[in-house]
């Protein structure tokens, strides 16, 4: 009998650091030093926190991918907050995280973007969006 793919298992080349680090190594775009710095931000979140490349760019998961990196962003280097492929029960609202640094733009009650301008921008705003991706971890 064949073995199989346990349900919810990221187990496929694509789901592994290996792939993000081939990813990034053939990658060409002005902010790949905030991508490299955005990954080392992502992984050091939780030890759970791991990488893979999904939609075609880095994206990063526990149980399901959580985020994935806008390598599309008209200006600088954006992040899609998500809560992977299955249907959430979410609080009436949807997902609710306070943002005092005003980063979050809400793309509907389960997804936002996060944007950063260039590196200075995502230098600074590192405390705030710590916080916002460790409130998101709650939902996933």
């Amino acid at each position: 009998m064949p073995a199989t793919k346990p349900k919810g298992a990221h187990t496929s080349p694509a789901d592994a650091t290996a792939a993000v680090d081939a990813f990034m190594a053939s990658l060409v775009h002005p902010h790949k030093a905030v991508i490299e710095s955005l990954r080392v931000l992502m992984l050091a979140l939780d030890p759970l926190v791991q990488e893979g490349v999904k939609w075609n760019a880095p994206s990063f998961r526990t149980t399901e991918y959580f985020a994935t990196t806008n390598l599309r962003a008209k200006a600088g280097i954006g992040v899609i907050l998500h809560l992977g492929a299955k249907v959430r029960d979410l609080p009436p609202g949807g997902v609710q995280i306070a943002d005092p640094a005003g980063l979050v733009k809400w793309l509907g009650e389960d997804r936002a973007m996060v944007e950063f301008a260039d590196a200075q921008a995502f230098d600074e705003a590192k405390p705030a969006f710590q916080a916002i991706l460790r409130r998101w971890l709650q939902f996933v």
